[in-house]
């Protein structure tokens, strides 16, 4: 218990202190895991709804791939994102290996067939002759998409949240592809780990609450939107 709050405090210090490392850790996790999720939003999104509008033999079988990539090891994600990233790789000319640009480029595959797969329910959970109602009402075919998507915003939203959650809170991939470099690619969830395995419990603590109480606020906004426009 005594580890418990000495980590509490530790967090309420690095953070009133304006440690210059803290921060900047803190932030880099904020840019790196961000971009992951809008990168997976646009991608997972335009897949998932493509999927839920369209009907052709086999799509039981992609809806299944897609639910079944929800669950990825993240390590697995690294370690082929790594061969495709090494010198000798696919993309090793890319140069990408150990920057902030490899651990967005993970976790983007982490999180886009949550996001997919929570879209794609999200789109059929829908009235199926709603689209159809559209349709006679004159409007174009992106415009009902743009009113499925309007319509299923509830669900979409939590897809946001669960592909923000999937990745802020990822440590294997990160470190893999970006190989914890202090001040370039070093973030919350792999600095946590190399505090703990150095035996600094009250820093890996401390930084632990600050990932917490970041995840928090991000869903925060999130769900506050999301209750917001909730049918009363």
């Amino acid at each position: 218990m005594d580890l418990i709050l000495e980590g509490l405090w530790q967090a309420i210090v690095l953070l009133c202190t304006l440690d210059p490392e803290t921060w900047r850790i803190t932030l880099l996790s904020l840019q790196v895991s961000g971009a992951a999720t809008l990168v997976s939003l646009f991608i997972g999104m335009s897949a998932g709804i493509c999927l839920a509008l369209a009907d052709f033999r086999g799509k039981n079988l992609v809806v299944s791939i897609i639910n079944t990539g929800m669950g990825l090891p993240p390590v697995v994600v690294g370690l082929f994102v790594t061969i495709f990233l090494w010198r000798n790789g696919p993309l090793g000319f890319l140069g990408m290996l150990y920057t902030p640009g490899a651990i967005i480029l993970a976790q983007a595959v982490i999180a886009t067939p949550i996001v997919a797969g929570i879209t794609v329910a999200a789109i059929q959970n829908l009235p199926r002759n709603l689209r159809l109602q559209i349709l006679a009402l004159g409007a174009t075919r992106f415009q009902m998409v743009l009113l499925l998507i309007r319509e299923a915003r509830l669900p979409l939203l939590a897809a946001v949240m669960a592909g923000f959650g999937g990745v802020i809170s990822e440590v294997g991939a990160s470190i893999m592809v970006g190989g914890n470099i202090k001040g370039y690619t070093r973030v919350l969830t792999t600095a946590t780990v190399m505090e703990t395995s150095k035996g600094n419990f009250d820093i890996a603590i401390a930084l632990g609450i600050i990932l917490l109480i970041l995840t928090f606020a991000v869903n925060y906004i999130l769900t506050h939107i999301q209750q917001h426009d909730r049918p009363r």
